[in-house]
């Protein structure tokens, strides 16, 4: 099939890898976010897969928004039998969904109805699970709740964050979404509705959303802390400044502290919560470099009975 990719950031390169090397289907063109302000300097940098298609010698498609005239002409122009498309970050019209006969399929992190929306792999650990996944699925109005082509599965790892999981998901579902366009072409893969029942949501995660709760029970906030990293990065408050947790472990056997109250020895820093006490491994202080835990308790010199988040 003549194929035109959608994406924007690196966890979507993996899949426009997996469809080049393919050598079954023509990547004719890749979409992508407009360049974005990036570093200190704030310039205008190209997304990840901007980058890799210019490599790959593939003409690259940057909308404002994909309702632009010019870029629904180019499209048609190409006459793409299929849009694989995976993290292209916008909203895509029913006249662009229109224009590829086989539509516009989506490779999503999670195991559909589960976890729709933005953020399924930090709403996955933030909740427990044990298994995810990916999926692929014709993409419709609504959001996420298209019809389902295929789903890999994928185990989380009891010390996962969102970004080692999403790494794993992304070649796995690479896999998933060549696999996808073979069975589409050769009309051996039909998308099957999804289920009424189980459906979840996955809004994107803010800032203020990774903020700590120090009474809820330590299972909860290793899995904040692991959801939201590296992005948005779980955060509490220490001596009016915000202080960017990056890796706890829970301790069992540590129930003498009061929710965010602080113990720090020579080489380990603990925190109650609301039910046993975490060991902090590696934190953040505001403006600085990340640290291990044991090394940032040294520098501020910890006094008796202080306390995270105020």
């Amino acid at each position: 099939m003549k194929l035109v990719f959608a994406g924007t950031p690196e966890v979507a390169v993996p899949a426009l890898d997996a469809l080049l090397a393919s050598g079954r289907h023509e990547v004719a063109a890749v979409v992508t976010r407009p360049d974005a302000p990036a570093g200190r300097g704030r310039r205008l940098v190209a997304s990840p897969v901007a980058e890799r298609a210019e490599e790959a010698g593939i003409e690259v498609l940057k909308p404002a928004k994909p309702k632009d005239p010019e870029f629904l002409e180019r499209l048609r122009e190409i006459g793409p039998d299929c849009c694989p498309v995976v993290a292209y970050g916008a909203l895509l019209p029913r006249v662009a969904l229109d224009i590829p006969a086989h539509g516009w399929v989506n490779l999503h992190f999670s195991l559909l109805p589960a976890w729709r929306g933005a953020a399924p792999v930090q709403h996955a650990i933030m909740a427990g699970d044990e298994i995810t996944g990916a999926s692929t699925f014709l993409i419709e109005e609504g959001l996420d709740s298209g019809p389902v082509y295929g789903t890999v599965t994928e185990e989380i790892r009891a010390t996962d964050t969102s970004g080692d999981l999403l790494t794993r998901l992304a070649f796995a579902g690479s896999g998933l979404l060549a696999a996808t366009m073979d069975g589409i072409e050769d009309g051996t893969l039909k998308a099957v509705p999804q289920p009424a029942e189980g459906i979840s949501l996955a809004p994107k995660v803010n800032v203020e959303d990774a903020h700590l709760d120090w009474s809820a029970p330590a299972l909860r906030v290793d899995r904040m802390v692991r959801g939201c990293t590296p992005a948005p990065g779980a955060w509490t408050m220490f001596r009016g400044e915000r202080l960017k947790l990056i890796q706890v472990t829970p301790v069992p056997d540590r129930t003498d502290l009061a929710p965010g109250q602080i113990a720090a020895g020579k080489n380990n820093v603990y925190a109650g919560t609301g039910s046993y006490g975490v060991e902090l491994l590696w934190v953040q202080a505001q403006g600085k470099k990340p640290m291990r835990a044991a090394d940032w308790a040294r520098g501020v010199r910890i006094g008796e009975g202080e306390r995270l988040g105020g």
